[in-house]
């Protein structure tokens, strides 16, 4: 199973200058508790913004780049080499950033989305693609309302492909 993980907020932004534009401690341990134990697929610009591969996950950097290492991971030249080199794992996730993302909506490359909803606007350059309600039917939404430690309303909700 291939899942997409993703925190946006209400008009699909992700980012600004090649990082999150919010902080929600929440958001980050429901990633974590998610994807640890779990191949992680991202690209290469999502990888350099995270800075070093995240503990207990396997990370696969997509890139045309190739002469492109980084020790402690796994290279792919394409999302469909990436989804190949950990095709032996009941799940993976698929982390981002907006390209890849886009691809593999558009290539039909995902099984699940796993999005955090944060209940805001914000300014960005980056932004998921609209989830196409035709195709992703929505399955758990839980909400929860800003705290002192995290800053905005924000709701859990996993899609899963419509048959």
């Amino acid at each position: 199973m291939t899942t997409i993980i993703a925190a946006i907020a209400e008009n699909n932004e992700i980012g600004k200058d090649n990082d999150l534009i919010w902080h929600l401690p929440e958001d980050l341990k429901r990633f974590k508790k998610l994807t640890t134990g779990h191949y992680i697929l991202m690209g290469r610009n999502t990888f350099e913004s995270i800075g070093k591969p995240l503990p207990n996950r396997t990370s696969v950097i997509i890139t045309r780049d190739k002469n492109y290492f980084k020790e402690g991971c796994k290279i792919a030249h394409s999302l469909e080499e990436a989804i190949e080199i950990s095709s032996k794992e009941d799940e993976v996730f698929i982390i981002g950033g907006a390209q890849i993302y886009k691809y593999a909506l558009e290539n039909n490359l995902a099984d699940v989305l796993e999005i955090t909803l944060v209940h805001d606007q914000f300014e960005a350059d980056t932004f998921f693609p609209k989830i196409d309600l035709t195709i992703w039917q929505e399955i758990k939404n839980e909400f929860h309302k800003a705290d002192e430690k995290n800053k905005f309303d924000y709701s859990f909700i996993r899609y899963e492909k419509k048959i």
